[in-house]
């Protein structure tokens, strides 16, 4: 069924006025809801409506007459009584020929690119709704001619009463930020959490006091963007439990929250719930950060199913090939949003504009950003068009803008994507602490650039060290745990055969793979712990902490737990009754960057505020790869302020102290070499050294002393 004699063939006609192109979406209009939508290659629309989620035969259809429902490429109608809660889908003829680039399918309901709710049929995997019979070879990918609407996802109308009590987003500077990534459901599902409503977003509303108390200013929310979580087929070999899309890089619906994360899940519910969690952030003065998604969608490579774009205007929407046939693939999920094209531009800016002006979020993290800064031809560009109009943009001017600087195609553009208004993940961060901290050779002047704030990666570039979003860990990878408690990854249980996720960690597991009750072996992890937190907090830069790194959750050595929607990923809450020590040295640790601002700085380092030395009270040698040792002496108005020593080696260090004008002396305020509660101090409570000439660093040990 791909043309427009056969829509009409399958519809009921009813009466209603032609509507009005923009906005686009649907939208209540006086007495009514106008919808609109966008698509150049159709050549017949027909809007369904629905008064069931898993409802095969709408309960009422609209054709679309291009003569006076359509201006331009938008189709448009407005419908007289429609009310929130009311469900919807589309149905768009046209070519079918995937050779030409055209997808057209009129058997397959498609969801609006601009609806703010998704209703999903429960357990269901709409992700079979390819608009091809599969049955049919796949060289010529014969069209379907069976209806999905049963299975399909649906649009929903929410109500757009809410009352934000004056809430605005808080636009807090980069100086005081302190950003704590976490996933929606798995950070309060266990059956440990203590929440009322556990893996919702009010169960994040019920945990604000614990991140309040650790010194968190703002959350990262992993992807919110509507998305299929069952679109998986493979097993977990050692339960024989099928695998799910759990943290949901595959969005099908950019506007949309997530529906299963809220705690009730009727009639759009999700838009009230989120906006709850987010007036609950504000009111603790805590901003909202989104991980999203704009560079691919769940619709896959050219196998995969029609839910959206693909049936509205494929050639659009995507990258094609040479042979139109397939998908350029920058992403490593099968195809690549045209975000060169003005139409999908608009498209993504509608969609950052609404999370703000409507949904109140502070900030984004743009996953695979680098996709973003491509061109026709996919090559990575300066000044690309879509990140100049998303950083000057007038609505999104105070929005924190996070860059993944790289693709799956080889760009990495980290020190170097867009301008200073996006801030990026220093990737290079991440690997230099960790390979500074295991004690590889010829780290000693990479580790101090990236505590200094990388300047050998931003001052060329002309942006400053709030452009550093510093991280040891995030989603992607090990937890804190596991990274000093497995050499190598164990991904079996992904089904993969260990192939994916990546094979180098910068790991080390300090004598035995995994857990133990050797205690020799965990007081080595638990010191590498503090280490890495310590490390994280006196940083220039913004500070981003993986949840639950702060009392040792484990993936049990899984690396790329995408698909494990359970223990494996989920934050185990009776960990921090066992590791209260560990929560409390990373609650100090944030509260002694909030002490001296000089830490935090908006600008780099230079002479006349750090000086470097090494144990004897000389300049470093930092030619010399054996070097694991070296001190920061760190001013304030030219008097010194804090000495920082840091000691990789498996041996003791006896650093020589800079010496002080009476009767100013050195206090310890942290020692990650002692046992809690001797591991820190909190301000005005630190307790004066043993001596005032020198200072013993342990093996592996960081320290810093403060002038006081």
């Amino acid at each position: 069924m791909a043309d427009l004699d056969r829509l009409l063939e399958l519809c009921e006609v009813q009466s209603a006025r032609s509507g009005v192109p923009l906005p686009l979406g649907a939208h209540v209009r006086g007495a009514g809801v106008n919808f609109a939508i966008f698509s150049r290659h159709a050549t017949g629309v027909r809007l369904d409506l629905f008064d069931f989620p898993d409802q095969l035969a709408p309960a009422r259809t609209y054709i679309l007459n291009p003569a006076r429902n359509k201006t331009g490429d938008i189709w448009h109608i407005w419908l007289e009584g429609i009310r929130p809660g009311q469900r919807y889908g589309f149905r768009i003829a046209g070519p079918y020929n995937p050779g030409e680039g055209h997808r057209f399918n009129a058997d397959k309901l498609l969801l609006d690119p601009y609806a703010t709710a998704i209703c999903m049929v429960p357990g269901r995997d709409f992700g079979e709704a390819v608009g091809y019979d599969p049955s049919s070879p796949q060289i010529d990918l014969t069209m379907s001619q069976v209806d999905d609407a049963a299975a399909a996802p649906k649009c929903i109308i929410p109500h757009t009463d809410f009352d934000w009590r004056g809430d605005q987003p808080l636009c807090h500077p980069w100086e005081p930020t302190v950003i704590y990534e976490l996933h929606v459901r798995g950070y309060t599902i266990h059956p440990d959490s203590g929440v009322i409503s556990p893996g919702t977003y009010r169960g994040l509303i019920e945990k604000i006091p614990y991140l309040k108390d650790l010194g968190i200013t703002a959350v990262e929310l992993m992807p919110v963007q509507e998305f299929n979580e069952f679109e998986l087929s493979h097993y977990n070999p050692q339960t024989g439990k099928r695998l799910t899309n759990y943290w949901g890089y595959d969005p099908v619906a950019f506007f949309a929250p997530k529906a299963s994360y809220a705690s009730v899940s009727r009639n759009g519910a999700q838009v009230l719930e989120f906006r709850e969690m987010v007036r609950a952030f504000h009111e603790a003065d805590v901003e909202v950060i989104l991980d999203v998604v704009f560079n691919h969608t769940a619709e896959g490579n050219e196998l995969g199913p029609t839910l959206s774009f693909r049936g509205i205007d494929n050639a659009i929407y995507y990258w094609l090939d040479e042979n139109r046939r397939y998908y350029r693939d920058f992403t490593g999920t099968g195809q690549t949003i045209n975000a060169s094209h003005p139409v999908v531009r608009d498209l993504i800016l509608d969609a950052l504009r609404y999370w703000v002006m409507e949904m109140h979020v502070d900030g984004f993290r743009f996953d695979l950003a680098s996709v973003l800064g491509r061109d026709r031809n996919g090559h990575v560009i300066a000044d690309a068009p879509l990140l100049e109009r998303i950083a000057e943009d007038p609505i999104l001017r105070d929005t924190k803008l996070i860059a993944e600087a790289w693709d799956a195609s080889g760009a990495y553009q980290v020190g170097s994507f867009a301008d200073r208004r996006w801030a990026e993940w220093n990737g290079r961060y991440r690997d230099d602490v960790r390979r500074f901290w295991r004690g590889d050779d010829g780290m000693l002047g990479r580790f101090a650039s990236r505590i200094t704030g990388s300047s050998d990666i931003y001052y060329g570039s002309g942006k400053g060290p709030e452009c550093s979003i510093n991280f040891i860990t995030c989603h992607d990878g090990f937890a804190l745990n596991d990274l000093v408690s497995y050499a190598r990854k164990h991904n079996e249980p992904n089904g993969e055969d260990n192939r994916d996720g990546v094979q180098e960690n910068l790991s080390a597991s300090y004598g035995l793979e995994g857990e133990t009750d050797d205690p020799a072996i965990d007081a080595v992890r638990r010191r590498q712990i503090r280490n890495f937190l310590l490390t994280l907090a006196i940083s220039r830069g913004v500070p981003m902490l993986l949840a639950g790194d702060e009392f040792r959750r484990s993936q049990r050595g899984n690396n790329n737990a995408y698909c494990q929607d359970n223990a494996t990923s989920w934050v185990d809450w009776s960990l921090l009754r066992r590791n209260q020590d560990l929560f409390r040295f990373t609650q100090g640790v944030l509260a002694l960057r909030r002490a001296y601002p000089v830490l935090r700085k908006e600008a780099f380092y230079t002479s006349t505020d750090l000086q470097w030395l090494g144990p004897q009270g000389k300049t470093p040698d930092w030619q010399d790869p054996s070097q694991k040792s070296v001190g920061c002496l760190v001013l304030a108005e030219g008097n010194p302020q804090l000495f920082l020593m840091f000691n990789a080696a498996t041996c003791g260090v006896s650093f020589l102290l800079p010496r002080l004008p009476e009767p100013v002396m050195w206090r310890v305020a942290v020692d990650t070499g002692k046992d809690a509660p001797d591991d820190y101090h909190s301000p005005g409570e630190e307790i004066p050294v043993d001596s005032f000439i020198r200072y013993e660093a342990g093996p592996r040990t960081s320290v810093v002393l403060v002038a006081r």
